[in-house]
This record gives structure tokens, sequence and C-alpha cells, in this order.
């Protein structure tokens, strides 16, 4: 019996490579061509398409695990930003910020598909989004005319509206975030 273990921890080891290489190819290659096959990505992965399936049973389960795995790179940034600390309007400036780091950095963020539904992903950020909303209101910094939860559904919308304009080559990244920067200072301040 303990031979196999040791046949097991190198299977185990050899899937986890595999599962690595095809998500570092996925996310290469989707953000690039948004729309590449599994068969593109499994080539770009140097791993068959069947190996491709035993990890992901669609090309909509691979994405999910793409943007699970940005979703937890973002929040570690995020969380490595300290928001705790310093005005909180800059604070949000520097989230909006990074965001857009992200959507740079991930062009295939900016070409998904918008549900009319709120994804679980973005709970974690609307939550730090809504914690330095309540600081600055309790500081006085941010309005307190309007409720705190629909200024962060306004920030969302208004962060969506921008990615969705420059998707669409109705602006550039850096002339939405500089409106986006813009229109979120007017829309908080007091």
């Amino acid at each position: 019996m303990s031979e196999n273990k040791p046949v097991r921890r190198r299977r185990r080891a050899d899937a986890d490579r595999s599962r690595t290489a095809i998500l570092a190819a996925a996310v290469a290659l989707l953000d690039e061509q948004p729309d590449a096959s599994l068969e593109r990505i499994a080539e770009a992965a140097n791993v068959t398409r069947q190996t491709v399936y035993a990890h992901f049973s669609s090309r909509d389960a691979l994405l999910n695990a793409v943007l699970d795995q940005l979703t937890a790179e973002t929040l570690t940034a995020i969380d490595a930003l300290n928001l705790d600390e310093g005005p909180a309007l800059s604070n949000v400036l520097r989230l909006i910020d990074l965001a857009w780091r992200a959507f740079e950095r991930h062009p295939l963020l900016l070409h998904l598909p918008q549900t009319g539904a709120q994804d679980e992903r973005h709970d974690p950020v609307t939550d730090r989004f809504e914690r330095l909303i309540r600081r600055g209101q309790h500081t006085g910094e941010i309005t307190r005319d309007l409720p705190a939860q629909w200024l962060v559904t306004t920030l969302i919308a208004l962060g969506h509206a921008a990615g969705e304009s420059v998707a669409a080559g109705r602006v550039s990244p850096r002339t939405a975030n500089k409106t986006l920067h813009t229109t979120i200072t007017r829309v908080l301040q007091p």
C-alpha cells in the first residue's frame, strides 16, 4: 500500500502542474483572443484537449476558474492597499485605479458578457467599497445625503459603464479612468 502513495502523489503533482499550465495559458490567450477555443488553450498550455476537459468540463468552467484566479489576485492587491488608513475618498479612488490596472493587465475582463445579475465575485470588492464609504460618511468626507449601499451600487455601475465604453472603443482606458475619477469625486463629495 505504501508503494501506491508515491505514485498517487506524483500523479497529483502532475495534475496540479497541468491545471496551473492550463490556467496560465487561458489567462494569456484570452487576454489576446477573448473567444479562444479550448483546443487553442490546450495547445498554448502544451497539453491535450482531453487534459483540459479532465480539469474543466467546459469552456465556461475554465472561464470561471480564470475569473476566480484573477479575483483572488485582485483581492490580494486590494488588501495590500491598507484601505483602513488615510482619507476615505482618496482610498476609493485608489481602489478604482487598482481595478483599472487589472483591466489593463487582463483585457479579457472588459470583454466578458454582462449578465444583469450581480456576480458573487463582486461581493468582497463591494464590501470594501461600502466600508470605505461608511467611514467617509462618518468623518464627513463623503456625502451623507445618499445611502452608502446606493453609492456603492452607483460606483459599480459607473465602473461597468466605463469598462463597456473602453471595450467598445469609444474611449481609451486612460480617458475612462480619468473621467471615472472626476465623476466619482463629484458623486461622493458632500
